[in-house]
């Protein structure tokens, strides 16, 4: 059985798609922080939506990768988890 990470890694390999991939990843960080700070609250897209002031659809479709979140939006968002949000400008690492 080829596991996802096995797959992922084969991937990897061809140029275009590990510098694609590499490209998303900021995206996908916020999304995956966002999706497990919701759920370490226990809170749901709807009750974060009354927390913010951000229509459900658009929680899900941050979420979902679907939408791209405005600086605002991550303010509120942020404000809505009650944490603050910080923005990292970081050394690249050497491939």
């Amino acid at each position: 059985m080829i596991t996802f990470r096995d797959s992922l890694n084969k991937r990897l390999q061809d140029e275009h798609f590990r510098k694609e991939y590499e490209a998303i990843q900021p995206d996908m960080d916020i999304i995956r922080t966002l999706v497990r700070i919701r759920k370490e609250q226990c809170l749901t897209q709807q009750e974060l939506a009354a927390r913010t002031g951000i229509d459900q659809g658009d929680i899900s479709r941050l979420e979902n990768g679907s939408r791209n979140p405005t600086l605002n939006m991550l303010k509120k968002l942020a404000d809505g988890l009650g944490m603050s949000l910080r923005l990292e400008f970081v050394p690249k690492q050497p491939v």
